[in-house]
Parts: C-alpha cells; sequence; structure tokens
C-alpha cells in the first residue's frame, strides 16, 4: 500500500473540525508569549471519567513542540461559517501565528490563557495527561478543565475528501 492509497481511503472518513490554541511562555516575566494555532480533524473524546481528548500532532510541528513545553491548550470546535478560520491556520510555511491572530475575534480562557474563538460551537480549556508518539505523530492525551459552548445554535464545519464541507 503507498502513502496516496493510505490517503485517499481515510479522505473517505469525514471529520469535525478544530482549531488548537495554546500560548508561548514568555520570554521574560514582563511578557505575554506567541499565540499559536493549528486547524485539526484528528481530533476525538477519550473519556468521559476523567474527562479526557486527544488530538494527534505531526512530530516535530510548532504545535507539537509548544505542547511538549506547555502543558495548556485549548480547542475551538468549528462551526460552518468559520472555514476562513480553518484555512488560515492550516497554512503551510505561514507567516506568524501573531498575524493570523490579528483579525480573528477570540476571548482567553480563564485557565489555560489560550485564544477561544468566538463563535465557535464549543471550546474547552486542557492540561496535558500524556504523550504517545505514534509513527510520524504525536497523540496528546489532554485533561478537559473547562467547557462551555459559547454559540450552540450553528452548524459544524466537516473535513472530508480533502475539503472543508458542510452537513446536509
Amino acid at each position: 500500500m503507498s502513502n496516496d492509497e493510505f490517503r485517499a481511503a481515510l479522505a473517505r472518513l469525514a471529520a469535525g473540525v478544530v482549531l488548537i490554541t495554546a500560548q508561548e511562555p514568555p520570554l521574560d516575566e514582563h511578557g505575554r508569549g506567541e499565540d499559536v494555532g493549528m486547524t485539526a480533524t484528528a481530533f476525538a473524546s477519550v473519556s468521559l471519567d476523567p474527562p479526557l481528548v486527544m488530538v494527534s500532532l505531526r512530530n516535530d510541528s510548532r504545535m507539537d513542540d509548544l505542547l511538549a513545553e506547555q502543558p495548556l491548550w485549548a480547542v475551538s470546535v468549528l462551526a460552518e461559517s468559520q472555514r476562513h478560520v480553518a484555512s488560515r491556520f492550516a497554512m503551510k510555511n505561514r507567516i506568524s501565528d501573531r498575524l493570523l491572530f490579528e483579525d480573528v475575534p477570540y476571548t482567553r480562557g480563564e485557565v489555560t490563557g489560550a485564544p477561544l474563538v468566538g463563535g465557535a460551537l464549543a471550546t474547552l480549556e486542557c492540561r496535558t495527561e500524556q504523550r504517545v508518539l505514534a509513527g510520524d505523530h504525536t497523540l496528546v492525551i489532554g485533561r478537559v478543565l473547562t467547557a462551555s459552548l459559547p454559540s450552540a445554535d450553528g452548524e459544524p464545519l466537516a473535513y472530508f475528501k480533502g475539503r472543508y464541507r458542510r452537513l446536509g
């Protein structure tokens, strides 16, 4: 089986789209670290008791490196109307994350300090419990510290056959 065959087969699995965010530790005691964000479709609920979720991160990606040192992170479950946010944070070889957040409305998580995207269907704040190396990715399992439904009436953004889609 080739990588292309494997990728094509899994592209037939529809997935929800989330934005994973975290804040880099400040360089000194007077500053705030840079906000970092990454679009993900490999995100899942793991356990209800305790409340655990999992995200799969490409090894040596900026988010993987950050979450190896920063245990606090957040998840924004994106609505169909937030396709532009998903696309922006999925870009490869992109410019600074600070510019990507510039015109995206967000609040800061009370526990993590990470950006929580305004208009998201749901937001979670998490603390890493475990990191599992799995091939060319790392599975980051996080304990959910807070959960909210800021915009529970919207439709979810889905990803299927390499494109963002709407349900229905």
